[in-house]
């Protein structure tokens, strides 16, 4: 039996987290070689929680860009069966149920997840990142390593991500979107999907896109703040450039099928994560989780058995 709770993080915020484009790990106050700062109010998270009886550190699930917190809904009920360990799913910024700001990078997202931590008392987790979610999470164990017990990158590596033209394209497709009001969920979905399939005719991205369309005061929008994620996708698909490096186990786990994670990315792996090991799932594309979801949580159930801390 599982018990699964909704919580949206509210209240005054107790900090401020000052962070400069090239951060240093270890630190939360870094200042620009200029004298300036960049000053990201960390924003409320939306997130479940999957209970289990260990008391070892929670599992932490972080999604990629356009998805939401449900997409890790299945797994986490299974991996508490097989670890015992309470999981977590969180809404990144600008997603699902969480706040929306106009700042969309890294940094900003880092923080986030330290103030979701530190508000729900927990002193350590194991990371879990897709895509938009695993750089997250290389960016915090990179900030707080003594925050993450171990870390798992979801076909993703800290390196600048191509075919940026693509997601442009998704962008600009679903703010063209045009619904009437007082339609039903189903016609309202038909007419969304028709107005995309033109640009976007993959069918797999196309219903994953489609998840996001909510009703809200009876007009169907995106539940995702589309403008915020334009502004910043030169952010979201690069890295942030650090010079220290995350010496706790380290998981990138690939798609056979995707190209997100290839030899030319090895060095800088190896350089920023030492103790990284690589893997790729036979017969899975970008969607690692989704393609294989056996498969997946066999390796994430050996990985969290392997090197005791």
């Amino acid at each position: 039996m599982f018990i699964v709770c909704l919580f949206h993080l509210t209240g005054p915020y107790r900090c401020f987290q000052i962070l400069q484009r090239n951060p240093q790990a270890g630190s939360a106050n870094h200042q620009l070689d200029h004298g300036f700062c960049f000053i990201y109010r960390p924003v409320p998270l939306s997130y479940a929680i999957f209970d289990g009886p260990s008391s070892d550190p929670p599992l932490v699930f972080l999604h990629g860009l356009f998805g939401s917190k449900s997409n890790f809904s299945s797994l986490a009920k299974k991996l508490v069966l097989q670890t015992g360990r309470k999981v977590l799913t969180v809404d990144a910024r600008n997603h699902g149920d969480s706040s929306h700001s106009p700042i969309m990078t890294y940094e900003a997202m880092s923080a986030d997840i330290h103030l979701f931590l530190n508000q729900l008392h927990l002193n350590r987790c194991v990371l879990i990142g897709h895509s938009m979610g695993g750089k997250t999470a290389m960016v915090f164990a990179l900030q707080w390593p003594e925050l993450v017990e171990r870390l798992v990158c979801v076909d993703i590596s800290p390196s600048q991500t191509k075919d940026i033209s693509g997601f442009q394209n998704f962008i600009a497709a679903m703010k063209a979107v045009d619904i009437p009001r007082g339609i039903p969920r189903s016609t309202a979905r038909r007419m969304a999907e028709e107005q995309l399939r033109p640009t976007i005719q993959e069918p797999t991205i196309l219903y994953f896109l489609l998840t996001n369309l909510v009703n809200a005061e009876d007009q169907f929008v995106w539940r995702v703040n589309l403008e915020a994620i334009s502004q910043h996708l030169n952010d979201l698909m690069s890295f942030p450039d650090f010079q220290t490096s995350y010496l706790g186990p380290t998981l990138f786990l690939g798609g056979s099928k995707s190209g997100y994670i290839s030899s030319s990315n090895y060095p800088e792996i190896k350089r920023l994560f030492p103790d990284a090991e690589i893997q790729h799932i036979p017969d899975a594309g970008h969607w690692v989780h989704a393609d294989q979801p056996e498969e997946f949580i066999t390796i994430i159930c050996n990985f969290i058995a392997l090197h005791p801390l």
